[in-house]
């Protein structure tokens, strides 16, 4: 198990905001990885950060396993496995320092679009065919094996289809639970489910769960705009930062 404090410093608060993700607060988790990765190798953070994402997905899936679009879910899912494929063979054959700057690009590109799109406000109606979802698949793969954060991709493509209310909860829990078990074999072949590494997701484990329920809690009590906006710009600065120390 990891015994730096540092680590730990950064880790909860992390963990915490991935439970919030999951809770409710959408796409505040994707601040987790690039805050972990100021204390520890950015693949080891992601390979820790896996099995807490996977505890967290039983609540959505069975709450929601009847709500499910297979068109959506069948192109996107296709096209994830290839992105996970080939975020694994760049995360095998390049440095750490240059997946941490992946890392920061994605977290200062996740921040800036969705600060984009909450400024355009809703968006446009597209019933665009299966296999354009297929490639933003692809894409969702990829910044998932990386980062964690397959879901600007994913919605790119999927919000504007209007799905149900239940429908898109329930397609996109599905989705990402099984983008995150598909990811699994990738971090073995990695080398990331050390006896280190998962004795640190066990350690973290409670703070996800009781963060996960804070967040169906605090969803109904708490105005998301400006927590979303903070979110975000923190997001911006994280990532600005950890490719200014890869490059560094």
């Amino acid at each position: 198990m990891i015994a730096d404090p540092l680590f730990y410093a950064l880790a909860i608060p992390a963990v915490a905001l991935l439970g919030l993700s999951k809770g409710g607060f959408a796409g505040a988790g994707a601040l987790s990885l690039p805050m972990i990765a100021f204390a520890t190798d950015p693949v080891q953070a992601a390979a820790i950060l896996l099995p807490l994402l996977i505890a967290q997905d039983v609540v959505g899936v069975w709450a929601f396993r009847r709500h499910i679009d297979g068109f959506v879910l069948g192109w996107t899912l296709a096209g994830a496995v290839v992105g996970i494929a080939l975020g694994y063979w760049y995360a095998a054959s390049v440095s750490a320092d240059a997946v941490l700057a992946m890392v920061g690009g994605i977290s200062m590109l996740f921040g800036a679009y969705r600060l984009w799109r909450d400024r355009l406000g809703t968006a446009a109606p597209s019933d665009s065919p299966g296999w354009v979802g297929s490639l933003f698949g692809i894409a969702s793969g990829f910044t998932s094996q990386i980062a964690h954060a397959g879901q600007p991709p994913w919605q790119l493509w999927v919000l504007p289809r209007r799905l149900p209310r239940d429908m898109l909860v329930g397609t996109t829990a599905i989705y990402f639970a099984l983008v995150n078990w598909i990811k699994v074999p990738a971090y073995l072949a990695l080398g990331q489910f050390t006896r280190e590494n998962l004795l640190t997701s066990v350690t973290l484990l409670p703070v996800a769960i009781a963060s996960t329920f804070a967040g169906v809690w605090l969803v109904r009590r708490v105005s998301p705009d400006r927590f979303y906006t903070a979110i975000y710009w923190l997001m911006i600065a994280v990532g600005a930062v950890l490719v200014w120390k890869a490059l560094g």
